[in-house]
């Protein structure tokens, strides 16, 4: 069996329970795997102000990719280490072709100062309540270093949104070589378009590159369509069971669920084989 040199892993239904916990047998994994010298990396589609509590829970202080691989952070320090931007013209026309294919749409910024967002955007979580608002080109006009930008079909009722395998396949449709939609979420209904070619396999191949550490030589771990090129890329994939078909797809191997903590019985398994040999 080739020697795993990284753990690559999703949070969010994959190692986050839906209670929001880590469990600790999880945490007696990754512990494991950093006693026996690999490097365990957060992989993840949360932006850098989501990621203390992961960090204070977790105690890991290393490197983390998130935003869907537009951000490298230090988690120690919550510095931000490298960052692939969504230039303003591209979010503009980004904009203009989902509006001219779905009715309804709203949109948001994430940024490296925080949330920006279009009245239309509802807000769902606390921080997104004190968000500036405006137009999209009133938010881009001090130039924001965008690394997300979020869409949603607020303004219609919800039996009249599409859900977000059908937003993916439509955003996948008009903005190939443009940018890079993905979603983290079939219930949620919303796209997080990065800049393209960015995704949490490019952010991951720059950090193992940086160590010295070949793709063959990681085990990656997730369940969403935006774990799908993190999956293909690793030399071991490993979708949650239960996970999105795209994810279960693109993945070679199938781990038990979250809430099972499967990411912890594998890499139990996969240190036991180390070991072994």
């Amino acid at each position: 069996m080739p020697t795993v040199r990284m753990v690559a892993c999703d949070l969010d239904g994959t190692v986050v329970r839906a209670d929001g916990t880590v469990s600790p047998r999880t945490l007696a994994a990754f512990d494991a795997c950093e006693r026996a010298g690999v490097d365990v990396v957060f992989v993840t589609g949360r932006p850098p102000r989501w990621l203390p509590p992961i960090a204070e829970v977790t105690g890991h202080r290393g490197l983390a990719v998130c935003a869907n691989g537009a951000l490298v952070v230090d988690l120690a320090s919550s510095g931000v280490v490298r960052v692939t931007d969504l230039p303003p013209a591209t979010v503009l026309e980004v904009a203009d072709r989902l509006r001219a294919r779905l009715d309804g749409t709203a949109f948001a910024l994430e940024t490296l100062d925080g949330v920006r967002r279009e009245p239309q955007f509802m807000p769902r979580h606390e921080h997104a309540l004190a968000a500036r608002t405006g137009t999209l080109p009133e938010l881009l006009a001090d130039s924001p270093t965008v690394v997300k930008l979020l869409c949603r079909q607020d303004p219609l009722p919800r039996a009249e949104r599409r859900t977000a395998d059908e937003l993916l396949e439509i955003a996948r449709a008009e903005l190939a070589g443009i940018a890079e939609p993905v979603h983290s979420d079939p219930w949620g209904a919303m796209l997080e378009i990065a800049a393209p070619g960015v995704s949490k396999a490019s952010g991951l191949a720059g950090l193992a590159a940086e160590r010295g550490i070949d793709a063959a030589d990681v085990a990656a771990f997730g369940d969403m369509p935006n774990d799908v090129p993190m999956l293909r890329w690793a030399g071991r994939g490993f979708a949650m069971s239960g996970g999105h078909p795209e994810a279960v797809a693109a993945a070679g191997e199938v781990a038990p669920p979250c809430e099972d903590d499967g990411v912890a019985q594998v890499l139990e398994w996969l240190l036991s084989t180390e070991v072994s040999h």
